[in-house]
């Protein structure tokens, strides 16, 4: 079958795709602040790191004007500043919970019952307990195209100002993927525990002089 992207019914399909066939993702967890001083904790799993060397991290959000912007999305363009939580196997609940319509200004760590610890980089705290955390400083946000109707995303990135990690997860001077657990974003409802790990070495080409 072929089909554009949103003519999924067309080819028989009930849902859109898209986010299973780009699957899995990983989930940022992110914290922000307002600067009324409100706390906001929600997942999005149209994210991921795009630059090692300035470390840069980017996140999409709805943003379908002012009155219904997403409140990461206020708080961060207010402030300038965000965290992203790793989300591990035992966060999974709490995550679920903070990803609820939650009115502005309700700090989510409460309602998922999360602890908060202080960043250092930046004024906003990150979940207790997670693997591991990067504190970010708003670098850019992009509006994207909108659709047919005018609803659009905005891509938000960051430039990493300093990384947390459990050192329960390190083993032998790296992270553990067993240890950190991360969880992953399928599509529909579905996630995924990333617990299948292989390493494979790039190939050494080797070229002979002419």
């Amino acid at each position: 079958m072929f089909f554009e992207p949103m003519n999924y019914g067309n080819a028989g399909l009930e849902h859109n795709p898209l986010k299973a066939i780009v699957a899995p993702r990983p989930i940022g967890w992110i914290s922000s602040c307002g600067v009324d001083g409100s706390i906001n904790l929600a997942p999005y799993s149209f994210f991921n790191a795009v630059s090692e060397d300035p470390a840069i991290v980017m996140f999409s959000a709805q943003a379908f004007g002012p009155e219904h912007q997403k409140d990461t999305l206020r708080n961060v363009t207010e402030t300038g500043v965000f965290t992203v939580n790793i989300v591990g196997a035992s966060q999974v609940q709490a995550m679920n919970i903070s990803s609820g319509d939650y009115p502005y200004g309700e700090n989510e760590f409460n309602a998922a019952k999360l602890s908060m610890i202080p960043g250092t980089t930046v004024n906003v705290p990150h979940v207790g307990n997670v693997p591991a955390a990067l504190e970010c400083m708003l670098l850019q946000t992009i509006a994207l195209p909108a659709n047919d109707r005018g609803e659009n995303y905005t891509a938000v990135l960051g430039t990493v100002t300093g990384i947390f990690v459990d050192d329960s997860v390190v083993v032998d001077g790296k992270i553990s993927y067993a240890l950190l657990a991360p969880v992953a974003r399928m599509g529909y409802r579905d996630y995924a525990n990333i617990n299948d790990f292989f390493e494979l070495g790039r190939p050494i080409i080797k070229f002979e002089d002419p």
